[in-house]
């Protein structure tokens, strides 16, 4: 179902993102790898292979840094049919810590925002312009836009006031997004991923790490970036879904 299709996947170097560009190009399709330049960007694509590949350095903030890895797909590839939104970055601060007598910066608040949403949104608002070039299949689609939020957009824990505000404001703008571009053949959907195995839990002690992992009712581990990507490809395959956010966590409901 994926053969020939051409996606790009913004984080696609590590994490969520890696998984969804392996998951693809095994199923057929072509993969444009966006993520910062100093990111693993190019030994991924290059692993990969150049045929099936390409490595476009970009700042999801940026919008020439987004236009140009859309040229960059439509030279190489000719199309886009997926756009995948899987960079991000987070982290962890109270919003007053009364030990320190220190409140949270406003500018790590606001750097998280603007990665998190302003970026997601800035991928998405460009990569349109290039999907609707495409010719509309039975159903008149054109493109998939494929998000990532979490379940700190609506669990959100001590100390991620930045992450899930950026996190629920993704959930947020899917719908509205999905009804702005439904006449162009282009869905929206969104995926709320609970506790995976990526780089930011690899981090972890592995005593944290198990205890996470029996926090999630079932089954009992972390989640897979494969299985993050199976997701992707079925919202790709499945034309119904639309401007809904998917939960994909094992019945985690995070605690305060």
């Amino acid at each position: 179902m994926l053969k020939g299709t051409v996606a790009l996947v913004t984080g696609g170097a590590s994490g969520l993102g890696r998984g969804t560009v392996e998951r693809f190009i095994k199923q057929g399709a072509k993969v444009v790898v966006g993520d910062l330049p100093a990111s693993k960007g190019q030994s991924v694509a290059s692993e990969l292979g150049e045929a099936n590949a390409m490595f476009a350095p970009m700042d999801v903030t940026s919008e020439s840094d987004v236009q140009a890895a859309l040229d960059l797909t439509k030279q190489k590839f000719g199309k886009l049919d997926v756009l995948v939104n899987a960079a991000g970055i987070a982290i962890a601060h109270k919003t007053y810590n009364s030990n320190k007598k220190m409140a949270h910066s406003l500018e790590d608040f606001s750097k998280v925002l603007q990665v998190n949403t302003a970026g997601t949104f800035n991928a998405i608002r460009l990569s349109v312009g290039l999907m609707i070039e495409n010719t509309p299949n039975q159903d008149g689609q054109r493109g998939v836009i494929i998000n990532t939020a979490s379940v700190a957009a609506f669990d959100g824990q001590i100390g991620q006031a930045a992450y899930s505000a950026s996190k629920g404001a993704i959930v947020g703008m899917t719908l509205p997004i999905a009804r702005d571009l439904s006449k162009d053949g282009i869905r929206v959907v969104t995926i709320a991923p609970g506790l995976f195995d990526t780089p930011l839990l690899r981090a972890l002690p592995e005593k944290v790490r198990v205890f996470l992992a029996k926090s999630i009712p079932f089954p009992q581990r972390l989640g897979s970036a494969d299985e993050y990507a199976m997701l992707v490809q079925q919202i790709v395959e499945n034309p119904m879904l639309n401007g809904e956010t998917i939960r994909l966590d094992g019945a985690l409901r995070m605690q305060a």
